[in-house]
């Protein structure tokens, strides 16, 4: 063979071959010096070119020296020292092993592998060096078969009591998590050494086996810093912080490894304030800093929104040089984004020549969590590939900003990618869809679900039961919960907050007496749900023992919310009094809703003393609020004192307070239609109109008459009754009885509370016209049968 074909497989340049035309007799010692002078692959070939023109790479000694240095040379491809190998004449085993070596530092187990084979054909030489490599090369594989086969080979030469070689079969044995041998191995072994506690040590570290690594440490001879650190780190992950803090704590010898585990621990614990407390310390110390610690410690500085620490520890990354490592990189845009300075977040991204996946991901994240939807859009537009991060990262960016047409429309984008949605995708999707009250889309990410066979968990499970009870659809909230493997706290909170929203306030009762049998423990939300319950339905009695339960038998405080359905279900049921004494004793501050719910009750009841008190003090603490400025008016209003009623509505327009206007939707063949009180933009609007006369037409034959009361202004009936038959949602049932055909039911989501009048008016359109029509609106369900409605009149 000739250098020109060794050359063939490396990168230099073979035209050096036949400029080397030195005669000087080359040996042993100046072979050492001319090695140690070569410093690039110029001089290599130079070097290889007279040993082969001289025959001095038939050497056995020079053939060793000269591929050990090949193998041990960056600058030298492992094919090139391969070449050099097959050029060697009769290599012996330490030959062979060197090769082996190579292989197995450059990432090619496989080779290393195959050239032992090699080996037992030519009957090489095999030694103690030999199978330590083989072992590796099978546990980087990660291939207890293999490991099992060297094993054997092991025993059969002669090899089994080699402390070296019983290191490596530990190691294999525990990387592959086989614990049972590698333990059987230890124990049995007559001579331990570190590396031997190490390597055990590391397997039980590994699998997360607490109790057995601990008995493994305790029974260490010499606890080294490697051992430590190993422990730090499994203890924290095991949740066990305060073991990890002591072990750290006790150590004689630190390195940078410990400081780094245990800071680690803090942040994947949620302990921001002691990662950074501690890395301060370590500064402190004069402890170098490396790449994984900043990473650490900019992720602590992110959810604790200290901007500023932050910076320091920016600053601190640029002194040391590494701030273009692209995992930190990614760690300061997502700090910078999510404490809200987007704009150092943009500069850093802008600037960075290494970016990858993620940094695209935590930009468009950032861009996001500051509101700036445009420009996450525009960024995530000019992708070149996005993977489900990317799509998830927008998705639920649009939902989390209210945005749910742009959610659903941007997940019909990715359906036909590569990238299959994730929980947290469908998570988004589903909630996007309860907002529209969108159920065919609803029900078609349930199916898709089902068909790609995804794991429901908690918390899609949840999401899922939730969608389909704020659509109405209480058997099928109820299958998908019968159906939850896993069942949190969640999970029955959204059950029974959904059975009483849907008028089911008995069966929500019992759910919740289910769900202690089942062993779940009730929480602040689960009482809010409860108390929610007895309020839709005027269970004054039952509301107050669960009140008093809550901290005598399940020790939760009431808080706001729970305060504030004690008011709702006490006024509502007509105790004004006793719900103004409830608000004056209150423990917190009373807010604004509990306030709202007592003024909404004075207007209801006639109260008009009390009504007319409240509302003054609700225009104090909340001046913008247009809801209790029309209440107010319409209590003057029922009084007949318009003057106060234009003194209200002109205080409104000169603070620029606008009411919200009625607003209903309803979905139909897939598609979701918005309509406003005295709407006339829809493209089928003389269709309605018509629907809406046909439907006044046979109320008025089953004897309704509009309650114009509702109607608050000093106009005279004709205009008032016109008025009324413009509601939104009386535009949207006038729809849905064009666009949805029998016996699908009517549904529509209503931003506001129902009036009186479309309350009644939907009752007799449910008989009239022999359909299921639902209404959601801000407060609960309204399921319109037969003439009657699901709230049973309270509401």
């Amino acid at each position: 063979m000739n250098l020109t074909k060794v050359c063939a497989f490396s990168p230099f340049k073979a035209n050096f071959v036949h400029r080397l035309t030195s005669k000087t007799t080359i040996n042993l010692s100046i072979l050492e010096v001319l090695l140690l002078k070569c410093q690039n692959s110029k001089h290599f070939e130079q070097i290889l070119s007279q040993m082969i023109s001289t025959g001095f790479i038939r050497d056995t000694y020079a053939a060793s020296r000269i591929l050990k240095f090949s193998t041990d040379s960056l600058f030298i491809h492992v094919n090139y020292s391969h070449k050099i190998f097959d050029y060697i004449d009769n290599p012996n085993g330490f030959i062979c092993n060197t090769m082996m070596r190579a292989y197995l530092q450059r990432n090619q187990p496989q080779n290393t592998i195959f050239l032992y084979k090699s080996m037992l054909k030519n009957n090489v030489c095999i030694d103690n060096y030999t199978f330590p490599l083989l072992v590796q090369a099978s546990t980087v594989r990660l291939s207890e078969a293999e490991g099992k086969e060297f094993h054997n080979h092991v025993i059969k030469t002669g090899f089994g009591s080699d402390v070296y070689v019983k290191n490596t079969l530990i190691n294999m044995y525990a990387v592959c998590r086989n614990l049972v041998d590698a333990r059987k191995m230890f124990d049995e072994s007559p001579v331990l050494d570190s590396v031997s506690w190490n390597s055990i040590l590391a397997g039980y570290v590994q699998v997360g086996n607490v109790d057995e690594a601990k008995v493994i440490f305790d029974k260490m001879p010499m606890k080294n810093v490697i051992a430590s650190n190993s422990m730090i780190v499994l203890l924290g992950r095991s949740g066990r912080m305060s073991e990890a803090c002591q072990l750290f704590d006790e150590m004689m010898e630190k390195d940078v490894v410990s400081w780094t585990a245990l800071i680690s621990c803090y942040e994947q614990h949620g302990m921001y304030t002691q990662a950074l407390d501690l890395f301060m310390q370590m500064c402190s110390n004069g402890i170098s800093v490396d790449e994984v610690v900043a990473v650490s410690v900019l992720s602590a500085c992110a959810h604790l929104l200290v901007v500023q620490t932050g910076e320091s520890v920016h600053g601190l990354v640029i002194r040391v040089g590494f701030e273009s490592y692209v995992n930190l990189q990614n760690a300061l845009i997502h700090m910078y984004s999510t404490c809200g300075d987007v704009m150092a977040a943009q500069t850093l991204f802008d600037t960075s020549s290494h970016l990858d996946q993620i940094s695209w991901n935590s930009m468009i994240s950032g861009y996001l969590k500051c509101g700036s939807l445009e420009k996450a859009r525009e960024l995530f537009d000019s992708m070149a590939e996005k993977d489900v991060v990317s799509w998830t990262t927008m998705i639920s960016g649009y939902a989390q900003h209210d945005h749910f047409s742009e959610t659903l429309a941007l997940f019909q984008e990715m359906l036909p990618e590569d990238n299959k949605p994730d929980e947290t995708t469908l998570v988004s999707v589903l909630s996007a869809c309860t907002h529209l009250s969108a159920l065919d889309q609803g029900k078609w990410i349930h199916a898709y679900i089902r068909k790609n066979g995804l794991k429901v968990n908690s918390i899609l499970g949840t999401t899922l039961v939730d969608m389909y009870m704020k659509c109405g659809c209480v058997e099928n909230a109820l299958e998908v919960f019968n159906g939850m493997e896993e069942k949190g706290a969640s999970s029955w909170n959204a059950l029974i907050l959904g059975l009483a929203m849907n008028g089911q306030v008995e069966r929500s009762l019992d759910m919740f007496q289910k769900m202690k049998e089942c062993g779940a423990t009730p929480n602040e939300v689960t009482f809010v749900a409860v108390l929610g319950a007895c309020r839709h339905m005027g269970l004054v009695d039952e509301g107050r023992s669960y009140f008093n339960a809550m901290t005598r038998h399940y020790n939760v405080e009431p808080n706001i919310k729970h305060y504030g359905c004690m008011v709702d279900l006490l006024a509502r049921a007509g105790l004004l009094k006793e719900a103004e004494t409830l608000i004056d004793s209150m423990p917190i501050a009373p807010d604004v809703a509990t306030w709202g719910a007592l003024l909404a009750a004075c207007r209801k009841h006639g109260n008009r003393e009390m009504g007319e008190r409240v509302g003054r003090k609700l225009l104090e603490l909340q001046p913008d609020h247009d809801g209790f400025h029309v209440l107010l008016s319409n209590i003057y209003a029922s009084k007949g004192d318009w003057d106060s009623v234009l003194d209200i509505r002109v205080a409104m327009t000169r603070q620029g307070i606008v009411k919200v206007p009625g607003c209903s939707m309803i979905e139909a063949n897939g598609a979701v239609h918005e309509f406003l009180a005295g709407d006339k933009s829809h493209a089928q609007i003389n269709e309605i109109e018509e629907m809406l006369a046909e439907m006044e037409k046979r109320l008025k034959v089953m004897g309704y008459a509009p309650g114009t009361d509702e109607v608050l202004l000093d106009i005279d009936e004709e205009e008032k009754e016109s008025t009324l038959f413009r509601h939104s949602e009386k535009l949207a049932i006038a729809y849905g009885l064009i666009a949805i055909a029998p016996p699908t039911p009517i549904r529509i989501i209503k931003n506001l509370r129902i009036c009186s009048d479309c309350h009644a008016a939907a009752k007799l359109i449910s008989k009239a016209f022999d359909r299921e029509i639902v209404v959601r609106d801000r407060h609960r369900f309204h399921h319109f049968k037969d003439g009657s409605c699901s709230c049973m009149e309270f509401w």
